[in-house]
């Protein structure tokens, strides 16, 4: 079984997988008459293929137990796939590089501090969505339409935070 410890999700780190998504981190600038600060372009999405359209859905979490324990990995090769707290949310993170197969040598874990999203980038290996501490709710956005886009790889991990 592979053991893996998160580690505080940064954009650096996380940057071969794809997008922290944090104003905090951002470059913002005024709109609305000066009322609202508007923090752009914060993640690249992607949808792939013929007929793919972006999707914008509410997911709702039950949290998990430490250690986690996870049989798999999956991915999306035809789009990405974003989640963003809608409560300050602390979630954990599991991924791994794009690839027919998952390298358990490359695999990583990450926890969120409740204010940080994640855009996994198209084909980017990652677990089952893992809400910690209460029930959350998330925004997501990813890739509606046709075609094969959720893969499954098979590998028994179990993630515990430092």
């Amino acid at each position: 079984m592979l053991e893996l410890t998160a580690q505080p999700l940064t954009a650096e780190a996380f940057a071969p997988f794809g997008d922290v998504i944090d104003r905090r981190d951002a470059d913002g600038f005024p709109i609305n008459g000066g009322r609202t600060q508007r923090y752009h372009d914060l993640a690249r999405i992607e949808t792939l293929g013929e007929g793919a359209r972006p999707l914008i859905s509410l997911f709702v979490s039950q949290p998990v137990t430490l250690p986690l324990t996870l049989d798999f990995l999956e991915r999306h090769p035809l789009g990405s796939q974003a989640f963003m707290p809608l409560h300050g949310e602390r979630f954990v993170v599991v991924v791994a590089p794009p690839g027919e197969a998952v390298d358990p040598a490359r695999v990583r874990a990450f926890v969120t501090d409740g204010r940080q999203g994640v855009n996994y980038r198209a084909g980017t290996w990652h677990a089952i969505h893992s809400v910690l501490d209460v029930e959350g709710e998330f925004l997501v956005v990813d890739r509606g339409g046709a075609g094969d886009n959720c893969n499954e790889f098979p590998l028994a991990m179990r993630v515990s935070l430092p």
